[in-house]
């Protein structure tokens, strides 16, 4: 039915998908404010050129043209890698007979993604320790991540359903 590009697809922007509806919730809920995805963008336009780390804050950096939707299209391109790393290390018959554990796996193992690379590069310092309440952005990073987890194991679990 699908390769594994294909079912890294499905399962990655079910994932994704279902950690912006996190995201909204709790923005309706208690007012958390919504991921910041223009300066993802910007930090992402700024590798190409060689800069990784934004030591002033992202936020100083200067804007970039298109950075909110370069921001959300790479959002869900590295949703899509996390889940096609899934795939590669647990095969395809994962896809077809999922269960939770490698999801939860991925989906912890990938904070690191945010904690050593993109926080530290956006000046926000390794997980979040310059941000305004480290502990409650680390768990938030946390909880999302295992959310995002959560959704790609729903994903899998519609495709076997369909």
């Amino acid at each position: 039915m699908f390769d594994t590009l294909g079912l890294a697809l499905v399962i990655g922007v079910g994932g994704t998908a279902l950690l912006d509806l996190w995201n909204w919730l709790l923005n309706k809920s208690i007012g958390q404010p919504l991921p910041p995805w223009h300066l993802v963008g910007r930090w992402f336009s700024g590798l190409p050129k060689g800069r990784l780390v934004h030591r002033q804050g992202i936020a100083s950096s200067p804007a970039i043209g298109g950075e909110l939707a370069i921001g959300w299209i790479m959002h869900y391109v590295v949703g899509v890698s996390f889940a096609l790393a899934l795939l590669l290390v647990w095969g395809d018959g994962w896809a077809l007979a999922p269960t939770f554990g490698p999801a939860l796996i991925v989906g912890l193992v990938t904070v690191g993604a945010g904690w050593f690379i993109l926080q530290p590069g956006m000046g926000v310092g390794v997980a979040c320790s310059g941000a305004p309440n480290p502990s409650l952005a680390r768990m938030n990073n946390v909880v999302g991540h295992i959310v995002f987890a959560l959704g790609m194991y729903l994903a899998a679990r519609l495709i076997t359903a369909g």
